[in-house]
């Protein structure tokens, strides 16, 4: 099949490359030149695990192809899809102007009947929105040209997107056509070989669905950290509570893990988004304001445990602190929303200096600050130790999970660990002689 897809973002990118990758004949489109150009000699804008092979792969055999040309891309395929971004409002409510400006692009370039596909995250009724907007441009134009909007939502977790993509739990599909659906069904074909993985619904139930898919998740990990501060104070081992509850079925072991907080694209932004929704409608959404509200708060414990250490934060001036983990989650150079910003900036607040080393987001933390003389780039985990005062994990890459602690406590002048993901056993610090704060433990 022919497809258009509108942004080549995290999600347009992954979404045009897996769909060239089963076999049909993909055109990405952008406004950004600079970021196309770069598309075509295989540059690209994320860092996501298989997909620069999988983008060379397809546009060496010629099913994607990346361009800026709009007319060119609504006359490619009969399927568009929208994949722009949705970023924040001032009042946490999603942004839709880029998608509404795809819609305009489509309907003012559409001669026939086309679905067009909404991937973004969108709240409830962005498809009504569309669909009428649409309807205005092609009015405005004299056109009557028949068209569906549909409903398909991502469920893609950064680091395993392409996986994801190609071996998905399940394909949410709204729509409330014979025509599209028919469409719809096709186009995923190739993903629902083994057994149906497509799920259809009306267009409200399916944009709903991944607000309430990421912010079920995100409550989970909220609570787990409400736990785990509980049980500091207590006397009680977080992740001795974590393998007992994880043990239900009920439950399960998925989203449990307490530590510093949550970042990224998608949860701070959709719990925010859909707490947002509620209030649009009269709804006090009790449990989403507080699930933001703690999630909050947990992306400070790190540099509160820090400052208490050494007294208060008048003594971290000058003090050197060595980062482990920049990205928000591991397997990703996403550093949106990540802990590891609330930390450094409190840290830089307090006239600390920061050396920082990450596998992948060296290059985004760069865009993002610059050049600072209290931020140095390390380009190794030890580098980062070196006459530090202080080592602070934020994020949980494999390659920090077993580290040198005889060259940790010799390096630093200070041989202390902050981690704030749980990686090590309190006791092994202890005889290692290493003062070791973590999450929930004491």
């Amino acid at each position: 099949m022919k497809l258009s897809i509108f942004g080549t973002g995290y999600v347009g990118l992954v979404t045009g490359s897996c769909l060239a990758e089963v076999g049909h004949d993909v055109v990405c489109v952008d406004i950004d030149q600079s970021k196309i150009d770069n598309l075509n000699k295989g540059i690209l804008p994320i860092w996501e695990h298989d997909l620069d092979a999988i983008v060379k792969r397809n546009v060496d055999e010629g099913r994607l192809q990346f361009t800026t040309d709009v007319a060119m891309a609504v006359e490619h395929a009969e399927i568009q899809f929208i994949a722009v971004g949705t970023p924040p409002d001032e009042d946490g409510s999603a942004d839709l102007q880029y998608v509404l400006s795809v819609a305009e692009n489509i309907a003012r370039n559409m001669e026939s009947y086309k679905v067009i596909i909404n991937k973004s995250t969108v709240p409830v009724g962005t498809a009504d929105k569309v669909q009428a907007r649409i309807a205005q441009i092609l009015a405005e134009h004299g056109k009557q040209i028949d068209y569906d909007v549909v409903s398909n939502p991502e469920f893609l977790k950064e680091g395993a997107a392409v996986s994801d993509f190609l071996k998905p739990d399940r394909i949410i599909i709204g729509t409330k056509t014979v025509q599209a659906r028919k469409l719809m069904s096709e186009l995923y074909e190739p993903f629902n070989r083994n057994h149906e993985r497509t799920i259809f619904m009306d267009v409200k139930s399916a944009e709903l669905t991944k607000y309430a898919a990421n912010s079920m998740l995100a409550i989970k990990i909220s609570l787990m950290n409400e736990l785990a501060n509980m049980a500091e104070i207590l006397g009680a081992d977080i992740e001795e509570v974590r393998k007992g509850i994880g043990a239900d079925p009920r439950i399960g072991y998925h989203f449990i893990y307490p530590g510093c907080g949550y970042g990224g694209s998608c949860f701070p932004k959709d719990v925010q988004a859909l707490e947002r929704t509620a209030a649009q409608i009269g709804y006090n959404a009790e449990l989403l304001k507080a699930t933001e509200a703690v999630n909050n708060r947990q992306k400070v414990r790190l540099f509160e445990k820090l400052t208490k250490h050494f007294g208060n934060s008048n003594n971290l001036c000058d003090k050197v602190i060595a980062v482990w983990g920049l990205s928000f989650k591991p397997n990703t150079d996403d550093m949106r929303e990540a802990p590891s910003r609330v930390l450094m900036e409190a840290l830089w607040s307090a006239g600390a200096k920061v050396q920082a080393f990450d596998p992948a987001a060296m290059n985004e933390c760069q865009r993002i600050y610059g050049q600072r003389n209290d931020l140095m780039l390390m380009g190794t985990k030890e580098a980062a130790l070196r006459n530090a005062d202080a080592l602070i994990i934020v994020t949980e890459w494999q390659q920090f999970r077993a580290p040198d602690f005889d060259l940790i406590k010799a390096e630093l002048t200070h041989p202390v660990i902050f981690d704030g993901r749980n990686l090590f056993n309190p006791e092994r610090m202890a005889h290692k002689g290493i003062t070791y704060y973590s999450i929930g433990r004491n």
